[in-house]
């Protein structure tokens, strides 16, 4: 190889370096965009409007909301599943879709397909309003003192609120399914809307309203 060690050496700052070589810019993003939740539905313009929850929902573009496992076992990695999986994964709780994770997913699919019908929104957009109204902000636990247990009220952790959130929206639908002839993506799809708005009649509403209320009377 021709040429000494300095001769190969990056020139030095100052006014006779010599010329500044450019350096190449980082690459360009992929031609092709990502394509939206189930081909439909798009992640841009979704919004969180309470802050503390704003962590620990996942709305990043992928391509399917499947994980295949990757977070299972690991401690504190549920804000990094997306938030439509972990709907699923709740509705997999119950009885008939126990071990059914394409069921579950079809499920959430064929109900945000009936919620872009009704309600003429983004449902992406009504579940994440369903789970800020559906987060309880405090909670009872229980204290012992000698042999007496004393409840008292505590702060819920924005983790905690998220995932209790969830999982009240999946167990009413499948509540309400059991009650009546629906189907369980309607019954899914009617929890998210009254959730969206704030309705009381919605299970999880409901019951973030009973947790608080019992809460309250044990400060």
């Amino acid at each position: 190889m021709s040429g000494s060690p300095e001769s190969m050496m990056p020139p030095a700052d100052g006014p006779d370096a010599g010329p500044v070589v450019q350096r190449t810019a980082a690459p360009p993003p992929p031609p092709f965009p990502l394509p939206p939740l189930f081909g439909k539905y798009s992640f841009e313009g979704i919004e969180v409007h309470d802050p503390g929850l704003q962590p620990y929902l996942y709305l990043h573009p992928i391509y399917a909301p499947h994980s295949e496992g990757k977070l299972s076992g690991r401690p504190f990695m549920k804000s990094h599943m997306h938030v439509v999986e972990r709907l699923a994964n709740n509705l997999m709780k119950g009885g008939k879709f126990t071990g059914k994770k394409g069921k579950a997913l079809a499920t959430v699919r064929m109900a945000f397909d009936e919620l872009a019908l009704r309600e003429k929104k983004n449902p992406l957009q009504l579940l994440v309003d369903a789970i800020e109204n559906a987060a309880p902000r405090e909670e009872v636990t229980r204290l012992q003192f000698g042999g007496i247990s004393v409840p008292r009220a505590v702060d819920a952790s924005p983790a905690r609120r998220a995932g209790v959130a969830i999982r009240n929206l999946a167990q009413g639908a499948i509540t309400a399914s059991h009650k009546s002839t629906k189907s369980i993506h309607s019954c899914l799809a009617n929890e998210i809307a009254l959730a969206a708005k704030g309705d009381l009649t919605s299970y999880a509403v409901g019951r973030k309203e009973e947790v608080e209320r019992v809460a309250q009377s044990a400060r």
